[in-house]
């Protein structure tokens, strides 16, 4: 498998002592490069807290998170490979959609030249270049998230991660979000999805990860999978 995100025995437990909760528990996996991978389950079973660990939002209590082979368990967020599409968007308001999408590039070491080319190429990928003097108050939903969506990309992460991303979003346009992210990990990005929602993974076709109560139970393609026996109970 192509270098990409590896979990090794990563595991998260909060409280201490007797009182101390598991929320993710002893989890190996790996995503190649180029890979649209699925972490599916119910609320609480541990999706947000697994990819808050590889973001470096949260510290592993235990195991190891490896990217591109090296260990970056204990780095910071912004010295991590990674970007995250956050299920809230998190757009400045007071910004417009090409200000929003280099904001990140505004604080590295690129010139304006290239500046001007990764944002255009960004918002020409997620079909947004017309709005690019819009301000986020002047657009839906779908677009805010597919603005959200060219600010980690035009980062050029080794993985891009969404929590939960077609969660505000109407039917056809959840789909037209899957489809951009297929797209991205078509060029190379590995590309990290958590989501409760049974029918994206399954006509996703892609292989998906299914978590209870912050155990890995099931690895398999993502057209394989049953309605499986959490959703009674979830």
């Amino acid at each position: 498998m192509a270098a990409g995100i590896e979990l090794v025995g990563l595991t998260k437990r909060f409280g201490h002592g007797a009182a101390a909760h598991a929320a993710v528990d002893n989890i190996d996996l790996s995503v190649a490069c180029g890979e649209f991978f699925s972490l599916l389950g119910p609320s609480g079973c541990g999706k947000t807290t697994t990819l808050r660990l590889i973001a470096g939002f949260e510290e592993p209590t235990a195991g190891r998170i490896l990217l591109d082979g090296a260990d970056v368990s204990q780095m910071p967020p912004h010295k991590r490979n990674v970007n995250t599409v956050f299920q809230s968007y998190a757009l400045f308001p007071f910004l417009s959609v090409f200000d929003n999408v280099a904001f990140g590039l505004k604080h590295a070491s690129v010139s304006k030249s290239e500046l001007r080319t990764r944002v255009g190429d960004a918002l020409s990928l997620v079909s947004m270049s017309a709005f690019s003097r819009r301000r986020p108050s002047q657009l839906s939903g779908g677009q805010q998230q597919r603005v959200a969506l060219a600010r980690a990309v035009v980062a050029q992460p080794a993985l891009l991660i969404a929590d939960e991303p077609t969660g505000n979003l109407d039917v056809d346009t959840s789909w037209e979000m899957m489809d951009l992210f297929a797209d991205i990990a078509s060029a190379g990005t590995a590309v990290l999805i958590a989501t409760h929602n049974v029918e994206i993974v399954r006509r996703l076709q892609r292989r998906v990860v299914t978590l209870v109560q912050g155990r890995l139970v099931r690895d398999q393609p993502a057209g394989l999978i049953g309605r499986m026996a959490w959703l009674a109970s979830s």
